[in-house]
């Protein structure tokens, strides 16, 4: 099986093919330019792999919590390739990603949404994948949900940009930090795959995105008198 994974959620670009359990990636710092870098990058990891995308299974996005232009980029790019070559796709949280990307069996993933908030998350592993014991919500730091028990693994850039905040939310919990850590279509492929396996790819117009913040938007002042 062969499943083509990207993720443009946050200012990184990353690619990546799963093919029978081993992966292949590129990532790349990009700014703002996800829609000039994301092709070029599908297209040099494929033609690396010998592969074409209509020999592909299918496709797994970020769908996010992320940058709001980025996770629209992922969904077109995944719908339009998705489309043409008649695959059918799988969306994968980009917090669930973290958590996958850690190496750890019970992470806190946070990425940092801006306006003084959080996406957060946190889940456990066990041998049927990840379970999410805080589901995806938006969140200030210090109000982010509690967790049992001790010896989390806190990973994103929400521990980077509140770390004291979410440090003290967790005092005595967690066991490292890595707040450079990054949601990755390298984990986001394996994750898919594994979806892909139990059946449950969709048509690629279901390639949709997960925004959490509803008024993501609105001008500032619209938003401050919703």
């Amino acid at each position: 099986m062969r499943i083509l994974a990207l993720d443009t959620s946050t200012e990184y670009c990353s690619v990546a093919l799963w093919h029978d359990g081993k992966v292949t990636s590129r990532c790349e710092l990009v700014g703002q330019k996800h829609s000039e870098k994301l092709m070029p990058m599908l297209d040099a990891l494929l033609q690396e792999a010998g592969v074409k995308l209509k020999q592909c299974d299918g496709i797994a996005f970020g769908m996010g919590p992320g940058s709001f232009t980025g996770v629209r980029i992922a969904c077109g790019v995944t719908q339009g390739l998705a489309l043409g070559a008649e695959l059918s796709v799988v969306g994968i949280c980009t917090l669930e990603a973290l958590a996958e990307g850690s190496g750890k069996s019970k992470v806190i993933a946070a990425l940092d949404a801006r306006m003084a908030e959080v996406y957060h998350a946190a889940y456990e592993k066990n041998n049927e994948g990840w379970v999410a014991l805080s589901e995806p919500s938006l969140c200030k730091p210090e109000d982010a949900p509690a967790v049992e028990g001790d010896d989390w693994f806190a990973a994103g850039s929400g521990f980077s940009a509140h770390g004291e905040a979410l440090q003290n939310r967790y005092q005595g919990q967690l066991q490292n930090i890595d707040g450079a850590a990054i949601p990755q279509a390298a984990s986001i492929a394996v994750l898919g795959a594994a979806r892909f396996a139990r059946g449950k790819g969709v048509d690629a117009a279901l390639a949709l995105p997960l925004y959490l913040r509803d008024k993501v938007a609105l001008k500032t002042s619209e938003r401050e008198k919703k």
